[in-house]
């Protein structure tokens, strides 16, 4: 699986707002180096998803309202992707002519298992773990 640009910009995003400081999308960018055409996007969707709010205006920005020790990147992940998987075949309503019915070919089996643990890892240390390198 390939995390998309998207989903390395929303965990430094993250990052950029793990201190608790309202920080403008153009400080986030600058601080991050993100490009602000994603980042609007990204931001936009961590709001909606509860991570953070925002408020418009002269004094305006973006804040964090979770603590980072409440989620992990594969909750920031799953926020920016719909419906993450390391092959199409993975991928919900897939139609793989090498399977048939609920019987799946070697591959697709081994390729599960290898997408379980790859999701497991991405959920088994929260944000300030992975931010603060403990």
């Amino acid at each position: 699986m390939l995390l998309t640009r998207e989903c390395d910009y929303g965990i430094r995003i993250i990052r950029a707002l793990g201190d608790g400081e309202k920080r403008t999308a153009d400080e986030i960018c600058e601080k991050e180096n993100i490009p602000s055409q994603f980042a609007y996007k990204i931001l936009k969707k961590l709001e909606r998803a509860g991570f953070l709010l925002s408020s418009r205006g002269r004094e305006g920005g973006y804040w964090l309202i979770m603590p980072l020790d409440s989620f992990s990147i594969y909750d920031i992940v799953t926020t920016i992707e719909d419906g993450l998987a390391i092959n199409a075949c993975l991928k919900e309503g897939s139609d793989c002519p090498q399977n048939v019915g609920e019987k799946h070919c070697t591959v697709h089996v081994e390729l599960e298992r290898i997408q379980e643990i790859l999701m497991k890892e991405l959920d088994g240390k929260s944000i300030l773990e992975v931010v603060s390198g403990k």
